[in-house]
């Protein structure tokens, strides 16, 4: 089935569904719904107008993707195959040939040492005392893909979890989460930075909506250093965070729709006649106003 005809079929659909056999380039070219990264790049720093274009305008496999990419492939069991290019680096134009061949069959091209290292980061996750029970081959489903209608706005979501673990007493969303610091300071600077409470919020509502959690679910963040020896970081969302996050998703939905409906995507400005003002930071006006005032 091609993408664009799973796309369609998933989205003829009214209520919940789940789906285990949709291709990400399926999952990812569907434009009747939106997904996690949709919802944070409709708010601050991003806005209507750069989401709407990117959204029409895919861009190409980017390379410092590829290593996170292939991580998550060899810890789930699930995704782009992995190519090894036997060559030491992309200077030759055999090494480039064959790395392009590899981005064109949508697989995941790795030199020797890039694989070493792919192999050596999941068997660190696998044996971590926390991490490797939540990936345990049988415990969890990898990727599975939810679509649900919000019912305030009628926004047809979606969200496609790394792992999904469901248990009678509790159902676990766990993100796995590739970084160049996995020091728990770093990885809570990252959520704030990359709005990870915003995801993990929508992945909650997700599953709930579609059934999946019953009595409840939790979402867990696995971080992992992309430096020997990759160390990994595992924690929940905090409730706060997750308050947070949802309240985010809500704008974020409301944008959305009301941009949909008006078929109208406004920059950071917006319909203004008067040019604003801008000034610095409020932490730092707060500070330079003390100093200096």
């Amino acid at each position: 089935m091609s993408t664009t005809v799973q796309a369609e079929a998933v989205a003829s659909a009214a209520g919940p569904v789940v789906r285990d056999d949709l291709t990400a380039e399926a999952y990812h070219a569907d434009l009747t719904s939106i997904s996690s990264t949709g919802l944070r790049e409709l708010l601050d720093p991003g806005c209507p107008a750069q989401f709407h274009h990117d959204r029409h305008h895919p861009q190409p496999p980017k390379r410092e993707f590829d290593l996170g990419n292939a991580v998550h492939a060899a810890v789930l069991g699930k995704g782009a195959d992995i190519v090894e290019i036997p060559h030491p680096n992309y200077r030759t134009g055999d090494a480039q040939a064959a790395r392009d061949l590899a981005y064109d069959a949508g697989k995941i091209p790795l030199l020797p040492k890039e694989k070493e290292q792919v192999d050596a980061m999941a068997a660190a996750i696998l044996r971590h005392s926390l991490a490797g029970p939540l990936f345990a081959p049988g415990n969890g489903v990898a990727e599975r893909s939810i679509y649900w209608t919000d019912p305030a706005t009628g926004v047809r979501c979606r969200v496609r979890p790394d792992w999904l673990i469901i248990r009678p007493e509790i159902t676990v969303v766990v993100d796995l989460k590739t970084t160049t610091d996995a020091n728990p300071v770093a990885c809570s600077k990252a959520i704030a930075a990359y709005s990870y409470h915003q995801q993990g919020a929508l992945y909650l509502d997700g599953v709930q909506a579609a059934g999946l959690a019953p009595e409840g679910a939790r979402f867990v963040f696995v971080f992992q250093s992309k430096k020997p020896p990759y160390l990994v970081t595992v924690r929940e969302l905090a409730g706060q965070e997750e308050d947070i996050g949802r309240a985010r998703n809500e704008r974020a939905l409301r944008i959305y729709a009301d941009c949909t409906a008006r078929d109208e995507w406004p920059d950071w400005t917006g319909p203004v006649t008067d040019i604003p003002t801008i000034g610095m930071p409020s932490y730092d006006t707060i500070r330079q106003a003390e100093e200096y005032l």
